[in-house]
């Protein structure tokens, strides 16, 4: 039976607590949530728990019985909120004597497609995201430079040899670019940068293939210059390193431009 939201929380001993600005209830965890909205209450109790430390990646949720206890709902809308939680990244649902719903940490690309979301729902043009990683790409160099390890260039490299070969065989797509572009972020080992990139994805791919469209033949110059940046990064280059890539994403920009002034026949 769903309990109504009382006037004032109300603990499990009658007596009446201001509301906290972190949830409480008789351990420190879960109260009794509003009717109008009980999976998204729920979830947020969830969240603020994680985000203030109180549970933490490993920890076990209660069974869905004793959430249902201890907020005042149905197991409908405990599960309702747990799969809210669990398609956000932040619990895993596993099943069987073991099983239950544990607190995770959310990986840069699930946290990077809800950015890429909203990305995706502004009014972004192709023009728009070439700038932007003009900044962000450029930026990030002299990062990689220092933290890159040998088992990361070693990773490139084969990277832009499959990409080459790719290219030879007539298989080479806009795909692989971006996901050239992916795996030089993540040698950042920077968790903020990759999820970044990784929201960029789908402008990302727009954009090349909106390049790609306006000069085809101009796009495959990139799968080399991929291979010379990662040459500059293993020798440590930065000067070299921003220098392909700024001529590299320049070019892409430029054909963008071209073909924003030509008009739609």
């Amino acid at each position: 039976m769903v309990v109504p939201e009382p006037a004032a929380p109300v603990g499990r001993d009658g007596v009446v607590v201001p509301a906290p600005a972190v949830p409480v209830g008789r351990d420190g965890m879960f109260t009794t949530v509003s009717p109008n909205r009980m999976s998204e209450a729920i979830v947020d109790q969830i969240k603020t728990l994680i985000r203030t430390n109180r549970l933490r990646p490993g920890d076990r949720l209660p069974s869905e019985r004793e959430l249902c206890e201890r907020m005042g709902v149905s197991r409908v809308t405990v599960r309702e909120a747990l799969r809210i939680l669990e398609a956000g990244g932040l619990v895993e649902i596993r099943v069987g004597a073991r099983g239950g719903a544990f607190v995770t940490t959310p990986s840069s690309e699930r946290l990077g497609a809800g950015l890429a979301d909203l990305i995706q729902l502004a009014p972004v043009t192709a023009v728009d995201v070439t700038e932007a990683r003009l900044v962000f790409e450029l930026g990030i160099i002299p990062m990689l430079v220092e933290r890159a390890t040998d088992e990361d260039i070693a990773g490139l490299r084969e990277l832009t040899r499959e990409h080459i070969a790719a290219l030879r065989r007539g298989e080479y797509t806009m795909a692989k670019s971006a996901e050239f572009h992916n795996r030089v972020a993540a040698c950042t080992h920077n968790r903020a940068i990759e999820m970044l990139m990784h929201s960029f994805h789908g402008p990302l791919l727009m954009s090349l293939r909106e390049a790609a469209t306006a000069a085809p033949l101009m796009g495959q110059r990139g799968v080399y210059e991929h291979r010379d940046f990662v040459e500059a990064i293993a020798a440590r280059d930065a000067a070299k390193a921003t220098e392909i890539m700024h001529r590299h994403l320049s070019r892409t920009a430029k054909r963008l431009a071209r073909a924003a002034e030509t008009p739609a026949e």
